[in-house]
């Protein structure tokens, strides 16, 4: 989101050109929720030089990942699925307990490796294994790319995963990390524009509802799911609702 940032601060002095960019941005990216976030900043922005700064400042100072820390327990076992950057700064800074990292979207193998090299105890999960490693979990942590108040969408798995945890009274938590949270409006808008209807189960994210959450963890600590509302800071740009540029 930083770099995006800065690369689409340079069209400042160029309303129209940072229309277009902010546009193609989000058309080539359309299920990064963080872009349509800095997006939607911009064109809302009535100094989009200074917002950039802001926008930098914003994601830099994210404390999700130390809410996380702070709200596991430090023993718990706790699944994830492929990589998921802030859950994999939060249990870095836990340092204790188990985790099982199912190997969605072929990360998790990488993700096992990194936890090991900062002496966090691992288990790398095959894709076949995930009813199993919920099951055998004390808590499920998912990270979606886009979150919304009707629901959040995260990798592949993940739908499956929270399903299988609240069959089996596993609790279901769901980090939110700044930018993540976008209002109804964006949320329809990039919904509208994620196509997988011709074939879903090869789509690399997936449509958690959120009636199979528990608990939202964001950068001020944790909510109940339903107040994942009040996460949302992100304006509202009609300008992204238009067709694709490519």
């Amino acid at each position: 989101m930083v770099e995006s940032a800065r690369a689409l601060g340079t069209f400042h002095d160029d309303p129209v050109g940072l229309v277009t960019a902010c546009r193609r941005v989000v058309s080539r990216q359309i299920t990064a929720g963080g872009l349509w976030w800095v997006c939607s900043r911009l064109l809302c922005a009535p100094d989009p030089f200074s917002e950039v700064q802001a926008i930098i400042e914003a994601v830099e100072d994210d404390t999700t990942a130390r809410s996380l820390t702070l709200a596991l327990d430090p023993e718990a076992t706790v699944v994830v699925l492929g990589w998921p950057p802030v859950v994999a700064d939060a249990l870095v800074r836990r340092g204790s307990g188990e985790t099982l990292v199912v190997d969605a979207s072929n990360e998790g193998s990488g993700l096992v490796r990194y936890l090991d090299g900062h002496r966090v105890d691992a288990v790398d999960v095959p894709l076949s294994g995930l009813g199993a490693a919920v099951t055998a979990a004390d808590v499920l942590v998912v990270e979606p790319v886009a979150a919304s108040p009707s629901g959040v969408l995260a990798v592949s798995g993940s739908l499956a995963a929270a399903a299988v945890a609240k069959r089996s009274d596993v609790s279901v938590w769901c980090a939110v990390g700044r930018g993540r949270a976008l209002p109804a409006r964006v949320w329809d808008a990039l919904m509208s524009r994620w196509d997988v209807s011709d074939e879903p189960w090869e789509s690399e994210e997936e449509v958690v509802p959120l009636d199979l959450i528990d608990i939202v963890v964001g950068p001020d600590g944790t909510l109940d799911a339903s107040a994942i509302g009040s996460l949302v800071d992100c304006p509202i740009a009609p300008e992204l609702f238009k067709a694709d540029i490519t």
